[in-house]
């Protein structure tokens, strides 16, 4: 079996740390291969570079040469799950919706602790849009930026893990999604803080995409994410 992991930025280390995440869960026999966009912004942290990261993600998985058997897009809240959809018939796995669906199983509600503050909105947008929003106690930002993961790991790491217990303890939350495919590897330290269960979207999201490969079921080409009907596209790819 193989999946597509596809980073929505273009910080290759981080796209080598999704990888190494979602390597660490995978089953024997299971081949993770991680992409990075062939263009885009180095971190997603609003509408127009999540709009341009899901043109992006789609492209690069469109001119991958092999065969796949699944796709995880490893980004929080971003546009594009249904374009990939469409051009695919295999599963297509938001680490999103795949951290909050999985979190429903561990306890009544669940809080997501992302990066900034403007990335709320976003993510808010996803869970409603793929209907896990009546369970979810809160979204909260830890005020990192996404590129402060790497710059000033151990102040991201202290932040993501006070507003995890804050999200505990005052929004009820029983169970902790990471907000950000670059918190993958974090769940201890919450765990250790908060008590509750901690639920990583990439690790998720790589168990899922596995199921469903296991079941043999792909993407429903009935209406909703039937392939894009054939057309003239100008300029399109745009030439550099």
């Amino acid at each position: 079996m193989r999946l597509l992991v596809i980073n929505v930025n273009t910080t290759e280390t981080m796209t080598k740390s999704i990888g190494e995440q979602a390597a660490s869960v995978a089953a024997p026999g299971t081949e993770i291969v991680p992409l990075t966009p062939a263009f885009g912004a180095d971190s997603v942290e609003g509408n127009y570079e999540s709009h341009l990261a899901a043109i992006a993600v789609m492209e690069t998985v469109r001119a991958y040469p092999e065969p796949f058997d699944a796709v995880i897009q490893a980004g929080y809240g971003e546009h594009g799950r249904e374009g990939l959809q469409e051009l695919l018939d295999v599963p297509v796995v938001d680490i999103t919706e795949a951290a909050a669906s999985t979190a429903q199983f561990l306890g009544r509600t669940y809080s997501v602790v992302t990066t900034l503050d403007r990335a709320v909105p976003l993510i808010e947008d996803r869970l409603a849009l793929a209907g896990l929003s009546d369970r979810c106690a809160s979204v909260r930002a830890s005020g990192m930026a996404v590129l402060d993961l790497e710059r000033d790991p151990a102040a991201a790491v202290e932040a993501i893990v006070e507003e995890s217990a804050r999200a505990v303890e005052q929004d009820r939350a029983e169970v902790i999604c990471l907000g950000c495919g670059g918190m993958s590897g974090l769940g201890e330290r919450v765990v250790e803080r908060t008590g509750v269960p901690v639920v990583d979207g990439v690790a998720a999201a790589v168990t899922i995409a596995e199921s469903l490969v296991r079941l043999g079921l792909k993407t429903s080409k009935i209406r909703t994410y039937a392939p894009p009907r054939p057309k003239h596209f100008k300029a399109w790819p745009p030439s550099n």
